[in-house]
């Protein structure tokens, strides 16, 4: 009996024909005959195609260029082994940088030029990664893998480009916009100079805001750097001094030989409006002659060489805070701020006794809440903001927030401050998280008298602030030295930054001051009641 034959496969039974193709199913599910899989996935099982599918993968991730050199397309492999190689270069000479020259590869991250470059570099790595992820596409060939596990290789495939390709592109924009920013915020002038072995960089909160007749400073500190440590002494100016003098080479000590000393009328925040308008003409080649001025002045009140400036729009102030997730502080007092009462009504409410994280609107109320409190305290309160935003300004933070962060510093900053330094002043602000900041008003509590701020004994300012320098290792030249007095300091040796605050206020039967009790004081008109709950808000400490 003759075996019946097909007319697609003449010659051969039926027979035949099944076992071959039994037999190309077990090739397929147990194995071929020794042939690569990598290069030959036609003679590999679905368990080694999946296999070689994730490796395909995973040398795109890794290693780009690696699928490509093991598949057989050379030429387009040595490229990306070759970018790959480069980029590992550049990771591993950072890195040696950051342990070796930290402050001088801070520079380099940050020099314009470099930047623009690593702009385009960037974009171009993020495209030609993308293209090995579609020639891996390619050589992984889904229709040879089984049904079931097509969609997993996909997801997987599509998800690992989002992560290397997308993630580059995003970095390409994030120094894009890194780059735009500080080029807006900072210029390209001199660089700030250090003066006996320190930094001194005045910082202005400026308010322009609503019935006020020009800008005029809201807060005026100094912070004094020490160029090795990073050690950061923050000395604040009442906005109302009076008679303040200037550096002996600025040219306001000729218009003011004495001093700015008109009276009520040249408290010193209103220096900076008085030469803007009037005497911008002695600072010709400044950008901001009120700021110059300004720089000049507190030279002279602190006996120190202000060689730069960082003015801060108090609007925008509230915008980085929120940028940065909010700031933490703990207070020790209460203190008023325009809100909703106990009784649902807008009106004067409370924050009392207690550790808050702040957004960007409550930390700005906190520092500049003047009601029932003085000056003194409001600019306690202020400092205290100040630090707790340079001590939680962290590396996370602004890997996690850059772009808020750097829209928000568009907004609130203008400095003198050239770009070519900012990476230096980061180094800086890294060594500075250390130590513990010290802080000096240049007025009561720190300066005893009750007219200290209009008649200032600057011998006596002078004295304070070079011995606080000195005992950083950095006195301004020609200190004379001698021990401080009752100064208003964070003491480094404390563990409990409270320790040595007052006793919070009670009520006048010793029991403890509650925001209803103080919303009944206000309605019934008690101000003396409310003076006293608030006669501990300056105490503050950042945390």
């Amino acid at each position: 009996m003759t075996p019946t034959t097909t007319s697609s496969h003449p010659g051969k039974s039926e027979r035949q024909i099944r076992q071959e193709l039994n037999q190309r199913l077990r090739q397929l599910e147990y194995g071929g005959t020794g042939r690569d899989p990598l290069k030959r996935p036609g003679d590999a099982t679905f368990a080694q195609r999946a296999r070689r599918a994730i490796l395909l993968i995973a040398l795109t991730t890794l290693v780009p260029g690696g699928a490509q050199s093991v598949t057989g397309n050379h030429r387009l492999g040595r490229i990306g082994l070759t970018v790959t190689l480069i980029n590992w270069a550049i990771i591993v000479a950072a890195i040696i940088g950051l342990f070796v020259a930290r402050e001088f590869t801070m520079s380099l991250a940050f020099n314009p030029f470099l930047q623009s470059i690593g702009i385009f570099y960037l974009a171009a790595l993020a495209v030609g990664w993308f293209i090995l992820w579609l020639d891996t596409a390619r050589i992984i060939q889904f229709v040879k893998l089984k049904r079931p596990a097509r969609p997993l290789i996909a997801i997987l495939l599509i998800v690992m480009t989002a992560v290397t390709s997308g993630a580059t592109a995003y970095g390409a924009f994030l120094l894009n916009a890194s780059t735009s920013s500080l080029g807006t915020i900072f210029g390209s002038g001199p660089a700030v100079e250090e003066s006996d072995g320190r930094y001194n960089i005045l910082i202005i909160g400026a308010d322009a805001g609503e019935g006020r007749q020009g800008l005029r400073p809201d807060s005026i500190s100094v912070a004094s750097i020490n160029a090795d440590s990073g050690k950061i002494f923050l000395f604040s100016i009442p906005r109302n001094l009076q008679n303040a003098r200037f550096a002996s080479d600025s040219p306001l000590w000729n218009v003011y030989p004495n001093g700015y000393n008109c009276g009520d009328a040249c408290i010193i925040n209103s220096l900076y409006t008085d030469v803007t308008h009037n005497h911008a003409d002695l600072y010709p080649l400044s950008e901001d002659p009120g700021a110059e001025a300004m720089m000049d002045a507190a030279s002279g009140v602190l006996d120190l060489e202000v060689t730069g400036y960082v003015m801060i729009d108090m609007d925008g102030f509230s915008t980085l805070i929120d940028a940065m997730g909010g700031i933490t502080v703990t207070t020790g007092g209460w203190t008023p701020y325009r809100g909703v009462r106990p009784d649902g009504q807008w009106g004067n409410a409370w924050w009392g006794p207690d550790t808050y994280t702040f957004s960007g609107d409550d930390a700005l109320g906190f520092a500049r809440s003047r009601k029932w409190s003085t000056d003194y305290s409001r600019i306690q309160r202020q400092q205290c903001v100040q630090q707790a935003m340079l001590s939680q300004f962290d590396v996370p933070t602004l890997l996690t927030r850059f772009e808020a962060i750097m829209g928000a510093g568009e907004q609130m900053v203008e400095t003198s401050i050239p770009q070519s330094q900012v990476g230096s002043f980061l180094h800086l602000g890294a060594k500075s998280q250390r130590h513990d900041m010290d802080r000096l008003t240049i007025g009561p509590p720190d300066f005893e008298g009750g007219q200290f701020t209009t008649y200032p004994d600057f011998d006596q300012i002078h004295t304070r602030v070079h011995d606080l320098l000195a005992a950083d290792g950095t006195p301004p030249t020609g200190a004379h030295l001698m021990p401080p007095v009752g100064m208003y300091l964070l003491d480094a040796e404390t563990d409990d930054p409270t320790a040595g605050w007052d006793p919070v206020p009670t009520q006048p039967d010793g029991s403890e001051i509650t925001e209803e009790y103080l919303m009944r004081a206000e309605d019934a008109g008690q101000t003396s009641l409310l003076t006293h709950a608030a006669e501990t808000n300056h105490q503050c400490h950042p945390g």
